[in-house]
């Protein structure tokens, strides 16, 4: 498999304290990886960094062999959903619509052919119904499913998702995983930032473990070990009785 993320050395800062801490590490195409750690163990930014979302400090990142700006359209990325304006007056329909302008021109207009998209992307993640509804009118699993919809009518190759269970209905949870792992069965890369440890080994094939440094990264069941997992919660054992993990 060829190389879908490869960082060296990457230093991330945020308010003065650093965050991301010399990670290197490199995510063959194909995988889909969960990002998984305590509470501020620097997930989100770790993200956000690779994608030049926020700055770093050092270190280098390439996407498929660019950088990431030369390859941008093949990257999709669904926020938390505490980034995104509810608020703001769009329709779902609209919102989905957006992920086909980066693969027009410049002056170029959807048309029927980018609508006839997005209203498939729409019922792939069973939302077509709600295409005239404001994004806020919406259930926060509908809200997410919407966003996965956005990054399907992208056709991108990489799909980064940021915590896009926290909020969302039994469901809905459900039928994201679905759509990320067919993702991934046709050669699609999915990075999810995760924190429920009870359904990593059901929901990926891969982990990053971080803590502000990266403790691991491989397939699951060789970073889903007690004492791996020892390494980045420092003691913070309380959760492991909830997913059946016992440390002698």
């Amino acid at each position: 498999m060829s190389s879908a993320i490869s960082i060296k050395d990457l230093h991330v800062s945020y308010f003065g304290s650093e965050a991301v801490k010399g990670v290197s590490l490199s995510l063959e195409a194909g995988n889909l990886v969960g990002i998984i750690g305590p509470n501020g163990a620097g997930k989100s930014t770790f993200i956000k960094a690779i994608l030049n979302l926020i700055p770093k400090d050092k270190g280098e990142v390439k996407i498929f062999g660019h950088i990431i700006k030369d390859v941008r359209r093949k990257i999709a990325y669904v926020p938390q959903r505490n980034d995104i304006d509810w608020d703001f007056p769009i329709t779902v329909f609209d919102t989905v619509l957006i992920g086909t302008y980066p693969n027009m021109g410049i002056f170029r207009r959807p048309k029927r052919e980018e609508k006839e998209w997005a209203l498939q992307c729409l019922a792939k993640v069973g939302m077509e119904e709600f295409s005239n509804k404001q994004i806020g009118e919406l259930s926060g699993g509908q809200q997410q499913r919407v966003f996965l919809a956005r990054a399907l009518a992208q056709k991108a190759d990489l799909f980064f998702l940021d915590e896009p269970f926290v909020g969302v209905d039994a469901s809905s949870e459900e039928t994201i995983v679905h759509i990320l792992k067919e993702l991934c069965s046709n050669g699609k890369t999915v990075v999810v930032v995760h924190h429920d440890l009870s359904k990593a080994n059901d929901y990926f094939n891969e982990l990053i473990l971080l803590n502000k440094e990266l403790i691991s990264y491989g397939p699951v069941n060789e970073v889903f070990q007690p004492g791996i997992i020892e390494k980045a919660y420092k003691g913070q054992f309380a959760f492991m009785k909830e997913i059946g993990v016992s440390i002698s």
